[in-house]
């Protein structure tokens, strides 16, 4: 169980860093991604898009 959730923590970090990326291709701007201004500073939670690149490597996995 532990493992899942630094898995999903690392997944949550990379996306955030690579959010203005990810953006120009759609991802970061779906329904569930928050967005929120904190202190002077945008933190940004991609909730749905970590779940969709989550399914999509794991059905990548099982075909290879």
């Amino acid at each position: 169980m532990l493992k899942w959730v630094l898995v999903i923590v690392v997944a949550v970090l990379v996306l955030s860093f690579f959010a203005p990326q990810l953006g120009k291709i759609g991802l970061g701007r779906l329904p569930g991604d928050v967005t929120v201004k904190f202190r002077g500073r945008l933190v940004y939670l991609p909730i749905t898009s970590t779940v969709l690149i989550s399914l999509f490597l794991t059905a990548l996995g099982r075909v290879l």
